[in-house]
């Protein structure tokens, strides 16, 4: 095996679930599955463009364009079927408040629905996918500390979506202290 492919048997061994897992937190299980594989397609054909450290903040990155690629298809679909007079019944309950409800946190469900986009997908790249700062730079396409603002800032609206003025002092990252 060359050693383009070693490594890309190693991150798909080391990151597929984790990917999984984070399709599967914003899509149904085939979509799921599907964006996965999508995902490690890209991962194969764009390898020598994958940074070495930080390989799935980079995965991760890929999969939430993989993913919104699925919703535009699926919503043209939809779109298409209603132009040629057919029956389309969308009573899904939305992945995120399917997946968090049952952890009984349906208030913070409800605040983080009414953010944008791009702050429910930093909050929950930080939170349930529990990037560190640089990681999250990588997923996001940015630097460090644009990362940093951008989750801040995100932070402080979900707060403000909460009905709490201030959201508690404390960084959400620590600095590293270099050794």
């Amino acid at each position: 095996m060359t050693g383009d492919g070693q490594r890309f048997e190693r991150v798909y061994e080391s990151h597929y679930d984790a990917v999984l897992r984070y399709c599967l937190r914003r899509s149904t299980r085939e979509d799921a599955m599907d964006a996965a594989a999508d995902t490690f397609v890209v991962g194969w054909r764009k390898l020598d463009d994958m940074p070495e450290g930080y390989e799935l903040p980079w995965l991760y990155a890929v999969a939430r364009n993989v993913l919104s690629h699925q919703r535009r298809s699926a919503g043209r679909r939809v779109a298409a079927t209603v132009r040629l007079g057919g029956d389309v019944s969308l009573d899904v309950e939305p992945i995120e408040e399917a997946v968090v409800s049952r952890e009984a946190v349906g208030e913070l469900v409800t605040a983080i629905g009414r953010l944008g986009d791009s702050d429910r997908e930093v909050i929950r790249l930080a939170g349930w996918e529990e990037l560190d700062r640089d990681e999250l730079a990588v997923a996001l396409g940015c630097t460090p500390n644009a990362a940093t603002k951008k989750l801040n800032r995100a932070l402080d609206r979900l707060a403000g979506e909460l009905g709490v003025a201030h959201r508690a002092g404390g960084r959400f990252f620590t600095r590293r202290v270099p050794q």
